[in-house]
């Protein structure tokens, strides 16, 4: 196995639209040919403690692509977690290849090695192609995996919790627009009704709330129906954000909402599980867009932190309610966000990418090293 790490030492954290190998603190190329891996690790910054990040499966195109996906998921796990308040950097992982052919445990053994060796400055978890039963696996051969299952002393599936944050990101929403925190009586429509989408229409149903829903698997919907009778149907996204709705969650894929999305929408809030919802980032982009429009929308990265609250929790020994208790704190750090971007007159997305900012300048002036 070759390892090949370029470091640099940390820079101010900002948020540029292309993240570049300068900003990270370290990039580490990973091969291995016995067992078909290749893979990179990259840490973004590590002043509020070792980064926590996800490992993504996926068949590149090529390495430069793979490049270009590791620095931006692992700035933007930086952001993540500082917003969220976790004494966490923010890192990830790229695993380059198709898992349904190429995942074996020889494979997954051999990642966990390179994780291993860096020490603790990078802690994986599962993401797009990876899953509990996968960080089981990673866990044989590093400390430093979490997201592992329940039987191995690892959080479980960490949607519970990711929906959990969205509710309480929408909760505070519902204060900040209309002076109460619940969604009761209020009609809100969810695009996606997978794992998170699912739980998420559980806990607004439970509020009060009225609930639309739609989703590209019609069996998704049908057992959320069996569920929940009274929730609604829409024939598919494009009608859904032309209902009369009052809140918007976008649960499914990222680039949720483009010009023609937010053009139409009817909804005051904007609450969803799915990462990635603005298409344009920065002065101008979809933000700007969805202010001039009067509605209010909680950044992604804030409110679907539950997952990373979680999975984080499992490396104090992992405790459910204490995790839950943290997931909570997203309503106030959602409140903090809106009420910040309105003294600022900024946009939500800048105000979150700024309070993000001013905490991992006010943590460690150098990067985080292992205790030894």
């Amino acid at each position: 196995m070759t390892a090949s790490p370029t470091t640099s030492a940390p820079a101010r954290p900002t948020a540029p639209s292309n993240p570049s190998l300068a900003e990270h603190e370290q990039v580490i190329h990973c091969s291995d040919p016995a067992s078909g891996l290749r893979a990179i690790i990259a840490i973004h910054n590590t002043a509020l403690g070792p980064a926590l990040g996800g490992t993504r499966f996926y068949p590149y195109a090529t390495d430069d692509e793979a490049l270009a996906d590791v620095l931006r998921l692992s700035r933007g796990m930086s952001y993540k977690n500082a917003v969220a308040g976790i004494p966490h950097g923010g890192g990830k992982a790229v695993i380059i290849g198709d898992p349904s052919t190429l995942k074996t445990p020889e494979l997954l053994r051999s990642y966990g090695r390179f994780v291993e060796s860096l020490g603790g400055r990078y802690v994986t978890a599962c993401d797009v192609g990876t899953y509990v039963q996968d960080m089981d696996v990673v866990a044989e051969t590093t400390r430093f995996a979490t997201g592992r299952s329940l039987e191995n002393g690892g959080a479980g599936d960490s949607s519970v919790l990711t929906a959990y944050g969205v509710f309480q990101g929408m909760r505070a929403a519902a204060q900040h627009t209309w002076g109460e925190p619940t969604l009761r009586g209020r009609r809100v429509g969810i695009a996606g009704v997978g794992k998170v989408g699912r739980i998420l229409a559980g806990h607004l149903v439970e509020d009060g709330a009225q609930v639309v829903v739609t989703d590209v698997n019609a069996a998704a919907v049908t057992a959320l129906q069996a569920v929940h009778p009274g929730i609604e149907t829409s024939g598919d996204v494009a009608a859904l954000v032309r209902d009369d709705l009052d809140v918007y969650a976008p649960c499914a894929l990222g680039g949720a909402l483009d010009d023609d999305t937010v053009d139409v929408l009817r909804a005051r809030i904007v609450c969803g599980g799915a990462n990635n919802q603005l298409v344009t980032e920065g002065d101008g982009g979809t933000a700007d867009r969805l202010v001039a429009r009067g509605i209010t929308y909680c950044p992604d990265f804030l409110v679907n932190a539950g997952g990373v609250i979680q999975v984080s929790d499992e490396l104090r020994g992992f405790d459910f309610d204490r995790a839950k208790v943290g997931a909570t704190a997203i309503f106030e750090h959602t409140l903090e966000v809106l009420r910040t971007a309105d003294e600022r007159g900024e946009t939500s997305a800048a105000a979150a990418d700024h309070i993000a900012e001013e905490r991992m300048r006010a943590g460690l002036s150098t990067i985080w090293l292992p205790h030894r």
